[in-house]
């Protein structure tokens, strides 16, 4: 299993504290890579909220006692003190992200976002809370000065984002959006593959400008420097928490000339692979 977490040194009577705004208490990405199954099971939930993004295939939760299957582009929050049940399977290929959170702000934010009436709500998918989420992680990480406020300020840009979707009119599955959500399931499950957006367009029967124009409304970008970003951030991961030579983690996100590796990532990332590694570190 593939992991990347963060947690703050606290006590369980520590968990909840609404004599602050927002603190993020712990966070993390898991994803399965041999474990077959994993699975959670909090009977009395924790004293913290908890809010769970699932990037990619499915997970299923136990919500008012029925199993529910959760499918990507969606969002779960357990409120503080609720029983928490849930299970990720190897052949759904699920990436999920999941940080726990409390403060006097916690309840306003997730109701203000549209967890009032729903546990689960569908968000999309979207590389910007998967940044977000991974801003988060590593700022709990490295406990750099401030990390504690800023952690708090990415938790509360996601809410609110969410904000804006919900006061947009929510985020509605529409036949362009399912293709473009295939896009991206695509580009995340082929990263080590030669991808042509031109080919992929034309093996879906779409004209390659439309898909290009369609993609950048649906994620904010272009497909191809989507498929970059989405590159560039898998190799962060690497340089943060495996040994792999930079010529290895190049080629496992579709890089085979190190060198264009490098420059590509130090163009992205404004720093070099080997110097990231070393800050990370």
């Amino acid at each position: 299993m593939y992991t990347n977490t963060g947690y703050m040194n606290l006590t369980d009577d520590e968990l909840e504290n609404t004599k602050i705004p927002l603190r993020v208490n712990s966070c993390g990405v898991y994803r399965l890579v041999s474990l077959p199954v994993m699975s959670t099971f909090r009977p009395l939930g924790r004293s913290d909220y908890q809010l769970l993004y699932i990037a990619a295939g499915k997970a299923f939760f136990t919500i008012d006692g029925t199993a529910t299957e959760v499918s990507e582009g969606s969002m779960v929050l357990y409120l503080p003190h609720t029983p928490q049940q849930y299970a990720y399977y190897i052949n759904d290929k699920p990436e999920v992200y999941w940080l726990h959170f409390t403060g006097s702000e916690a309840a306003s934010l997730t109701r203000e976002a549209g967890f009032t009436e729903n546990q689960v709500l569908y968000t999309g998918i979207s590389s910007k809370y998967q940044e977000l989420f991974l801003y988060v992680i590593r700022e709990v990480q490295l406990t750099r000065p401030s990390f504690e406020e800023l952690s708090a300020l990415y938790l509360k840009q996601l809410f609110l984002l969410l904000k804006r979707i919900r006061e947009e009119g929510g985020f509605k599955k529409t036949e362009i959006q399912k293709e473009m959500e295939k896009a991206v399931r695509f580009f995340h499950e082929n990263l080590a593959k030669n991808i042509e957006v031109e080919a992929y367009a034309k093996q879906l029967h779409m004209s390659t400008c439309w898909f290009i124009r369609s993609f950048k409304e649906y994620a904010g970008m272009p497909p191809g420097r989507y498929l970059t970003d989405i590159r560039i951030r898998k190799a962060k991961e690497l340089l943060e928490s495996t040994d792999y030579s930079i010529g290895e983690i190049g080629g496992i996100v579709g890089y085979e000339n190190p060198l264009y590796f490098s420059r590509i990532f130090k163009k992205t990332a404004g720093i070099s692979p080997a110097e990231y590694r070393k800050a990370a570190r």
